[in-house]
């Protein structure tokens, strides 16, 4: 992870800067000493370009004098609507300019309030994330260097405390998109419950139940997707008891595809390498677990993923089949790549039924159909519950991962009727991903719930600030700053 540091030391006159400027009001104090330093560089270059500083917006100085090799100048927009998100997408953005080109940079943060300090190393952390881990030889110009930053702050301390826990959020999303950025072959789900049991260094108690068991328990659903992989299958169970108390917990369930071919109903050859990501939501899970007992959080949560892969064989599971899930309830299987709701089915069951969370939230890439009505931008949410709804997407807001709810009304049950058994496990294509989360419901009580189909924005195919393409360990930082909010003791 990019080693970020604190520092209320002068200005130096010297390497590569950046500079964080509101468009609003006066130029910060570091802006004005190095526009001194490079004798006006930085506003004949403001001038020339007519740089407005809105948020987000770059300018670039090279070697403009008084010993500095670069300048960045990144803009931070009105100074009204400078919160946490502007600040770490701001930072990104300076990161993202400066990664290839340097070794080291400072960053000057006496533009903003000194409590948002710790996010500017929070949006250069998350933006520096590279998954390297196969690459043997890269060429120079491709080859990211920035490995510290230093921050240039008024309150170095206070941004070192705050960055104690933003760092253990940092570290869950790196956890997170680790997971997904990984191929298939490596992480099958033995693999990844090696990963998962690694959290028990943190204080995290981990249960993995193994086919047997989750046999016994009736997991027809989730047991039929796996059946005709050589890997086994697991439901891995993590708990985090921040809070001191036999108080109820939080209960987080991921989805663990670790890879999906469609089993019989196999999917096209083009495209079908991005199932490896179809474990995002376990993934999200896991880092989220990991953030929270990274960080101390005073809550107790439950964590569960059912892991399998969805394969084809000679036993693989059929179009027509029926299989009853571990609520006793029974599904025709019409589909067999709609089989993360079958896993989901189990797990969401056993949770409430063990643990009795004050609520559950689940993280899915459920549905094509979610990237069709939402695109890239925002994870579709599915709620019985409006305070939950509410408040998941208000934690979307702060931190960027945003989500738009969409309805969950009981008529859209009746396309899940079967003629052999209490549900089909799918309704066609209208509103599919509704009635994909519809179906989900069938397997909650009245526990309050949330259904979140992150399958269009669990991998950037372009880099964004604080997101580099590939896995964005989307859910990890919205989850965490909704139990930080509303949750914690």
């Amino acid at each position: 992870m990019l080693q970020t540091v604190f520092s209320d030391a002068a200005l130096p006159v010297d390497g590569v800067l950046a500079i964080l400027v509101p468009e609003d009001g006066p130029r910060p104090a570091s802006y004005v000493a190095a526009d001194r330093a490079t004798g006006g560089a930085l506003e004949r270059a403001v001038g020339a370009d007519s740089f407005s500083f809105g948020a987000g917006r770059t300018c670039m100085l090279l070697a403009p004098g008084g010993g500095f090799d670069r300048v960045l100048l990144v803009g931070l927009g009105k100074v009204a609507e400078i919160g946490a998100r502007v600040v770490e997408n701001a930072a990104g953005a300076a990161v993202a300019a400066l990664g290839k080109l340097a070794d080291a940079a400072r960053i000057a943060a006496d533009g903003i309030a000194p409590g948002l300090a710790a996010h500017v190393a929070q949006g250069a952390v998350l933006t520096a994330f590279r998954f390297d881990t196969y690459h043997t030889r890269m060429p120079e110009d491709a080859r990211w260097r920035l490995t510290r930053v230093e921050i240039l702050t008024p309150d170095a301390a206070g941004a070192e405390a705050a960055w104690t826990d933003l760092s253990a959020v940092a570290r869950g999303v790196y956890l997170a998109r680790d997971l997904v950025s990984e191929p298939a072959n490596v992480l099958r789900p033995p693999e990844f419950v090696t990963r998962i049991e690694a959290l028990r260094e943190l204080g995290v108690e981990v249960e993995i139940l193994d086919r047997d068991a989750m046999a016994e328990l009736g997991f027809g659903a989730l047991l039929g997707v796996g059946q005709a992989s050589d890997a086994p299958s697991y439901t891995a169970l993590m708990r985090w008891n921040g809070a001191g108390d036999e108080s109820a917990p939080l209960a987080f369930v991921g989805k663990g595809v670790t890879f999906d071919s469609g089993g019989i109903s196999i999917k096209p050859a083009g495209g079908m390498e991005e199932m490896k990501t179809d474990m995002a939501g376990a993934a999200a899970v896991v880092g989220l677990v990991a953030a929270l007992a990274g960080r101390g959080a005073r809550v107790n949560v439950v964590g569960a993923v059912g892991l399998v892969e969805n394969m084809l064989a000679g036993n693989a599971q059929r179009p027509g089949d029926v299989v009853r899930t571990c609520s006793g309830q029974t599904v025709e299987v019409i589909n067999t790549d709609a089989e993360g709701r079958l896993v989901l089915a189990d797990v969401l069951w056993y949770v409430q039924q063990r643990f009795t969370p004050r609520l559950m939230v689940d993280l899915a890439t459920l549905t094509g159909a979610i990237v069709v009505g939402l695109g890239h931008d925002y994870a579709g949410l599915f709620s019985n519950d409006d305070t939950l709804a509410g408040r998941l997407a208000a934690a979307g807001e702060d931190t960027g991962e945003l989500l738009w709810r969409m309805p969950l009304a009981d008529s859209y049950r009746e396309a899940l009727r079967s003629d052999i058994a209490d549900f089909k496990n799918v309704g066609g294509r209208p509103g599919g991903a509704i009635t994909a989360a519809k179906f989900l419901e069938q397997f909650v009580n009245q526990v309050p719930w949330a259904h979140l189909d992150i399958a269009g924005t669990a991998w950037a195919r372009k880099a964004a600030p604080c997101t580099p393409k590939g896995a964005t360990g989307f859910g990890v930082r919205l989850l965490d700053r909704f139990v930080r909010d509303h949750h914690e003791g």
